[in-house]
């Protein structure tokens, strides 16, 4: 099972013509935010490095002269697709086999299942180290009791929104992953803020 599957390596070893990209579901306001105070609440040193999201692709390092074949990629996956309800509903956890406690997917897990297979294709196939199972982490490799606390705080947690798209994410120099292109279910449309 994932551990948070954006962690990404340390700060800086991506260096050169190589990035560290990611693309995720992300999660819009108010929940994006009161799930990242929450999951900072715990200790979780990511929590200010990692924007609340749903995973479509971990981690994945790419030479820079291949961002605008994937872009162009992540741009027909989009146009697609059409937006789709999720409904987040209590907690979950990874553990033993992964110290990661998240907030569970009661409703959309088909389209993220359906998008991230499109998404994992063309340019960006390769193999994952992990079945795929959409969630949204909320600690992370922290002290057993910390985890327990987690797990039972978001067991009554309910959020229902649209996934209207997804991001192509950057992990910077400095450790923080920032969204870099937004790609539209239906339409496909984008924007774009790479810069080489």
């Amino acid at each position: 099972m994932p551990a948070d599957t954006f962690v990404g390596m340390p700060a800086g070893q991506a260096g050169g013509g190589v990035r560290m990209i990611g693309v995720a579901i992300p999660v819009p306001e108010p929940y994006g935010t009161l799930l990242q105070r929450t999951r900072a609440s715990y200790g979780d040193p990511l929590a200010t490095a990692i924007p609340t999201h749903i995973t479509l692709m971990p981690p994945t390092e790419v030479a820079a002269g291949e961002l605008e074949a994937i872009e162009d990629h992540l741009l027909g996956v989009a146009h697609s697709e059409r937006p789709f309800r999720i409904r987040l509903r209590g907690s979950g956890t990874f553990r033993p086999v992964s110290p990661v406690v998240f907030v569970a997917l009661a409703q959309g897990i088909g389209g993220c299942e359906r998008v991230q297979a499109k998404v994992a294709s063309g340019p960006l196939a390769r193999p994952l180290p992990f079945p795929y199972h959409p969630h949204i982490t909320i600690a992370h490799h922290l002290p057993d009791d910390v985890m327990d606390r987690a797990y039972k705080d978001m067991s009554g947690y309910r959020a229902e929104f649209e996934a209207w798209g997804f991001s192509l994410y950057e992990h910077g120099l400095d450790g923080v992953w920032r969204p870099q292109c937004d790609f539209l279910f239906g339409n496909g449309k984008r924007h774009s803020t790479f810069n080489g």
